[in-house]
């Protein structure tokens, strides 16, 4: 069974992600910030990891960042979900490692669903 790590702050959506992902047949691990999520990854590494930008703690950019330069880490794929839709905002994180960059007011979970499914196969 494929893993998928959430980091996301909001309740609401983090428990969307939550059961859509589970019905459609992956593991999900819940995280609720970027601090929380690097120490999910020392212990256990996802097939992917769908990061949320703006998160207490540690924000997504910081997790990116860490992310990206850990040997073990820097191969899993990353989908950023952000309410920051600003050209720049997008370009960082593509240009830091991001695999995809969905903006939330946009987000189809059945959109999400196949750019995973694109990504691990």
């Amino acid at each position: 069974m494929k893993k998928i790590t959430v980091a996301e702050d909001d309740q609401f959506l983090s428990n969307a992600y939550r059961v859509k992902l589970t019905k459609e047949g992956y593991e999900v691990k819940m995280t609720a910030d970027g601090e929380e999520l690097i120490e999910s990854l020392k212990t256990d590494t996802p097939d992917l990891i769908i990061l949320d930008l703006l998160m207490p703690k540690k924000d997504g950019f910081e997790a990116l960042k860490e992310i990206k330069e850990n040997p073990q880490w820097k191969n899993i794929p990353v989908i950023i979900a952000s309410n920051l839709g600003q050209t720049n905002d997008i370009d960082q994180g593509m240009k830091m490692g991001a695999n995809d960059y969905i903006v939330k007011s946009d987000l189809s979970l059945e959109d999400l669903v196949q750019k995973i499914k694109d990504l691990i196969k």
